[in-house]
C-alpha cells in the first residue's frame, strides 16, 4: 500500500475543502440560511461528486470528499447519494436508506436500500426530526421495488463502503472540531494570556491531534482495501477503522465543547453541530467491538 495521494487526488481534495470553506455554515444561524443552501446544493451538484463510484472513484477518493465535507459541516447531501450510486447507479436524486430511514435526504425524492442479494428503490417523502442539524432524514413512502441484484462479494465490498464513508465523515468532523477548538483557544483569555498557553488546555487539544493523526492512518488503509482487497478483508478493515475513528471523534468533540468552557454548552457555539453529526455518523452502520477479532484500547 503506498499512502501518499497522487496529484489529482490532493487537487480533489483541496477542491473538496475550498467548496467547504467557501458554503458551508460558518455559524449555527448559517444553517437556516436559505439563499447559502441553495448555493451550496448548485455548487455540489455542479461537481458530479454524488456520482464518484459510477465515475470510476476510488474507496480512497470517495474517502477524501467525505472527510472534508465533514469537516466543514456542509449540510447538504453527499454521503448518501454516493453510497446510493455504488449500489445503484443512474437513479437521480437518490439516497441511501438505512433502517427504515432515508438518511443524507435534504431535497431528494428516491431512497435505495439493500434487502439480503436485492437492491430496492423506493420513494422518500416528508423529513423526520433527529440530532444531526446538518444531514435530514426523510420517510420511505410507498413499496420499494427491486432494480437490482448484488453478488456477496459486491455486497461485501458496498458494506465496506459504507463504513469507510462514514468513518471518513467522522474524521472530517472531528477535524472540524478541533479546529474550532483551537482558534478559540487562541483568542480567548484569563489572567492576561491566552487560555492555549496554559498546559490544561494545550495538553487536551494535543491529545485530541494525536487521535486525529491515528485515524487519518486506520481510515487510508480502510478505504485503500475497499478496491485492493478481498471484500472479507476490506470489511474487517473498515470495521476497525469505524471502532477507532468513531472513539476519537467523540473525545475530539467532547473535548472541543470542554475548551470553549461555558459557550460550548450553549446553541449558538458550533461545537455542538460538530458532536451531533459526529453521533449520527457512529450510529449510521454501527459496528460493535464484537464484530472484530482484536481488541482496541
Amino acid at each position: 500500500m503506498d499512502v501518499r495521494l497522487t496529484p489529482e487526488q490532493r487537487q480533489l481534495r483541496a477542491a473538496a475543502a475550498r467548496l467547504a470553506d467557501d458554503l458551508g455554515p460558518d455559524s449555527v444561524l448559517d444553517l437556516d440560511d436559505v439563499d447559502r443552501i441553495a448555493r451550496l446544493e448548485k455548487a455540489v451538484e455542479a461537481t458530479g461528486w454524488r456520482t464518484l463510484r459510477s465515475d470510476g472513484a476510488s474507496g480512497v477518493e470517495v474517502a477524501l470528499v467525505v472527510e472534508e465535507f465533514g469537516r466543514g459541516l456542509v449540510d447538504v447531501p453527499l454521503l448518501g447519494p454516493v453510497l446510493a450510486d455504488d449500489l445503484a447507479p443512474g437513479i437521480p436524486s437518490a439516497t441511501v436508506v438505512v433502517d427504515g430511514e432515508a438518511r443524507d435526504a435534504r431535497g431528494l425524492r428516491k431512497g435505495v436500500l439493500v434487502e439480503g442479494d436485492r437492491v430496492l428503490a423506493a420513494d422518500i417523502g416528508s423529513r423526520v426530526p433527529g440530532a444531526d442539524l446538518t444531514r435530514q432524514s426523510a420517510c420511505v413512502t410507498g413499496p420499494a421495488e427491486p432494480i437490482a441484484t448484488l453478488t456477496a462479494e459486491t455486497a461485501t465490498r458496498s458494506r465496506a463502503l459504507a463504513l469507510v464513508a462514514t468513518t471518513a465523515d467522522l474524521l472530517g468532523t472531528a477535524r472540524g472540531a478541533h479546529a474550532l477548538a483551537v482558534a478559540h483557544a487562541k483568542l480567548r483569555e484569563q489572567y492576561g494570556r491566552p487560555i492555549g498557553t496554559y498546559q490544561a488546555v494545550a495538553h487536551l487539544l494535543a491529545e485530541g491531534l494525536a487521535l486525529i493523526e491515528g485515524s487519518v492512518s486506520v481510515l487510508r488503509h480502510a478505504a485503500w482495501a475497499v478496491d485492493e482487497l478481498p471484500g472479507t478483508e476490506a470489511l474487517r478493515s473498515a470495521r476497525i477503522a469505524k471502532l477507532y475513528c468513531a472513539r476519537a471523534a467523540r473525545t475530539v468533540c467532547e473535548t472541543a465543547i470542554q475548551v470553549h468552557g461555558g459557550i460550548g454548552n450553549t446553541w449558538e457555539c458550533l461545537a455542538h453541530v460538530h458532536l451531533r453529526r459526529a453521533l449520527a455518523s457512529t450510529e449510521l452502520f454501527p459496528v460493535r467491538l464484537e464484530e472484530i477479532d482484536r481488541g482496541l484500547s
